[in-house]
């Protein structure tokens, strides 16, 4: 499993969500101008970042029921 590049990319994918996730939730406890300007910009980053993360699990979990 660890050698199929899917899993690599979703495992990526998915550090990548983390990431964002964490970056929000730090400029939120922060507060300030640049939460006031940025919060619903970094919602959506990781919106979209985790639709694309669900795909390729989904799509991984798929491929490797069909093998």
């Amino acid at each position: 499993m660890l050698n199929d590049p899917l899993f690599i990319i979703a495992a990526i994918a998915s550090l990548i969500v983390l990431g964002i996730l964490m970056f929000g939730i730090g400029s939120f406890a922060k507060g300030g101008a640049f939460n006031l300007r940025n919060a619903n910009k970094i919602m959506r980053w990781r919106l979209g970042a985790q639709f694309v993360a669900v795909i390729l699990i989904v799509g991984f979990a798929w491929i490797r029921s069909r093998h």
